[in-house]
């Protein structure tokens, strides 16, 4: 028990580490740039696939089976999907001018915004825990891609609110709430992977569902919407060498 407990605390302090420097990045620049929102968005989209492809679903297969591992992802996706449904995802509304707009869309927009990071955080916990079960060197790998990726969806979250004329310290609060809430999955996970290689591997399985449905459904739309040229493509290209990189190494 106190292996899980360790494991949901790294979950935890990823989420809320990655979440709330992207907001530090946020109200040290003032205003997020459309481009580079559209950059960092593609970098964290790139980031989730290589985690995707030469992470999650090779360990899935080597704890169990290609059956066990296409249910887990046949679960994931759709779970998340059901997910967005009930709460559809909050698009980061043009900065264009915010006073025609009204600050009060843009507070409703971030918050909304930030409980739609806050769901999408359980699964990437929940691959953390599972990572972790399988093996320890492969839990924090995924716990430190876990963490960059995050810094995008802080920034996301905290320009919205900046632009509602949010008080610096609420945007970091809640940008770190958003972040919390990976800890829980990081606690499901690991208790579920704990359980026998078949549960494991489903688990594994559902993170990596999961989280290709947010990363093709959400983050590489949402880059190219705000791109400007071939921002986006760029950030999802580095996104995935950085990626291979990180997971080489670590």
């Amino acid at each position: 028990m106190s292996n899980i407990i360790y494991i949901s605390l790294i979950g935890l302090l990823t989420g809320v580490f990655g979440t709330t420097f992207g907001g530090i990045i946020v109200i040290l620049i003032k205003k997020l740039n459309e481009n580079l929102l559209s950059f960092v968005l593609g970098l964290s989209s790139g980031i989730m696939t290589v985690v995707v492809f030469s992470e999650l679903i090779p360990e899935a297969l080597a704890v169990g089976s290609i059956w066990t591992t296409l249910s887990g992802i046949v679960i994931g996706i759709f779970l998340i999907s059901m997910l967005s449904i009930i709460f559809p995802d909050q698009q980061l509304s043009d900065q264009e001018s915010p006073n025609a707009k009204g600050q009060i869309k843009f507070l409703k927009t971030g918050i909304l915004l930030a409980l739609g990071i806050a769901i999408h955080n359980i699964p990437e916990g929940l691959a953390i825990g599972a990572g972790y079960s399988a093996n320890n060197i492969f839990g924090i790998g995924l716990a430190i891609l876990m963490g960059v990726q995050n810094f995008p969806e802080g920034m996301a979250v905290a320009t919205t609110l900046v632009l509602g004329k949010m008080n610096n310290f609420k945007v970091l609060i809640i940008t770190a709430l958003s972040g919390i809430p990976m800890g829980i999955g990081a606690f499901i996970g690991s208790y579920l992977g704990s359980i026998s290689d078949l549960v494991l591997s489903i688990s594994l399985g559902f993170a990596a569902g999961a989280m290709l449905y947010i990363t093709f459904n959400d983050l590489i739309p949402e880059a190219h919407e705000k791109a400007a040229g071939k921002t986006a493509i760029i950030g999802i290209s580095s996104g995935v060498l950085i990626g291979l990189l990180l997971s080489n190494y670590l």
